[in-house]
């Protein structure tokens, strides 16, 4: 196995997560300050989803034209770009562009570095190491909003440590080999359709995990906020948040080498609808903080199973080719559920965004239950 190649691609990827983790919480917080209500914030969290589409189409094609490596520093190169022009043009139509172009580079890195770990990852090693990758991301991402509030939100420091970040870590890409080769194919809207039939439980529950990461940057600390706690505990229940899915990761990704990934699976559904139905009877009580690390840790589980679950079957092109569908089905969860949950903030209540993820998780443990509804067909 090539050691110096996972870690190279995981530090590439954790940076993507550090940067976006100081910088999307910093807008957020920029929109609230500015007066804009919850809608507007939602709409503004769900414009990277529409770049994550036009993304996964475009991996395949331009990863077969520049190869792997290349194509994923001149994406990190791009997210730089746009991470800094978020901090020179404070202009909200600008962001939405800019939100927009910085989810369709991004992806693509996410796309590559996905498949380009999972091809050379040996079996036995497939749930920890998946795992590290799940545990590190969500790490760095929780590294974000304490750098955030470190460094303060009071001026544009947030968006420059993004951009360092993000023009140093290509990098690490030099020399490295064992990428999954890619067609010159494009992956289509009507591709994504097979393949939901096809695996309708790893596809809802990517969706679903797309649309908690994006709330939990974006709206949770909006959430926090109208619940009455200062601008700093709300940071801290973010970050909180994120503890819970990058601990435990490790634990679940052990098990997941150990025992049947399927039931685990399960496992991760019912606790993340239960602990989301928490939520709104425990905000004001010490109860909470406990509650936002199985919040956290149930939500990562499904994505890092559904990842072990994919890798254990793919390989090459239809490996790059099932993730760039990952993809596509994260920017589907980002693009609906800060909309949804912002709306409903705004006009029905005040609680939307757990109640959101209790009832997306209650669909996704009613379909995990059917018999064979974990098992990948080729």
């Amino acid at each position: 196995m090539r050691w110096g190649t996972y870690f190279a691609v995981l530090s590439a990827v954790l940076s993507v997560g550090l940067a976006l983790g100081v910088s999307m919480p910093l807008v957020s917080l920029r929109l609230e300050g500015w007066g804009y209500g919850s809608f507007a914030i939602g709409v503004m969290a769900s414009m990277p989803a529409i770049g994550v589409l036009a993304g996964a189409g475009l991996a395949s094609r331009l990863a077969a034209k520049f190869g792997t490596p290349t194509l994923m520093r001149l994406c990190l190169w791009g997210g730089a770009l746009s991470v800094g022009l978020l901090a020179l043009l404070p202009s909200y139509a600008v962001w939405l562009v800019l939100r927009l172009l910085i989810g369709m580079v991004l992806t693509i890195v996410f796309i590559l570095g996905e498949s380009w770990i999972n091809q050379i990852v040996v079996e036995q090693w497939r749930g920890r190491l998946v795992a590290l990758y799940g545990s590190s991301y969500a790490l760095s991402q929780l590294c974000g909003p304490l750098l955030l509030g470190a460094v303060g939100t009071d001026q544009d420091y947030g968006f420059w440590v993004g951009v360092g970040l993000l023009v140093a870590s290509p990098l690490l890409l030099l020399g490295r080999t064992g990428a999954p080769s890619a067609e010159a194919c494009g992956v289509t809207l009507r591709d994504l359709g097979g393949f939901c039939r096809r695996l309708p439980v790893i596809a809802w529950a990517i969706s679903l995990f797309a649309a908690f990461e994006a709330m939990i940057l974006t709206l949770l600390p909006v959430y926090c906020l109208q619940q009455g706690f200062s601008a700093q505990v709300a940071l801290f229940m973010v970050s909180t948040v994120v503890v819970g899915d990058a601990v435990l990761q490790l634990p679940i990704g052990a098990l997941a080498d150990r025992m049947s990934r399927r039931t685990l699976f399960f496992g991760c559904a019912l606790a993340l609808m239960l602990s989301s139905m928490a939520i709104p009877v425990l905000i004001e009580t010490p109860a909470i903080w406990p509650l936002w690390v199985i919040f956290g840790a149930s939500a990562g589980g499904l994505f890092t199973l559904s990842l072990i679950l994919i890798g254990e079957r793919y390989r090459d092109d239809a490996l790059v080719r099932a993730n760039a569908h990952v993809a596509q089905l994260w920017g589907v969860g980002c693009l609906i559920g800060p909309v949804l949950a912002g709306a409903g903030s705004q006009w029905v209540s005040g609680h939307a965004l757990p109640l959101l993820m209790a009832a997306g998780a209650l669909g996704l443990v009613l379909l995990a239950r059917k018999p064979h509804a974990l098992e990948l067909p080729a």
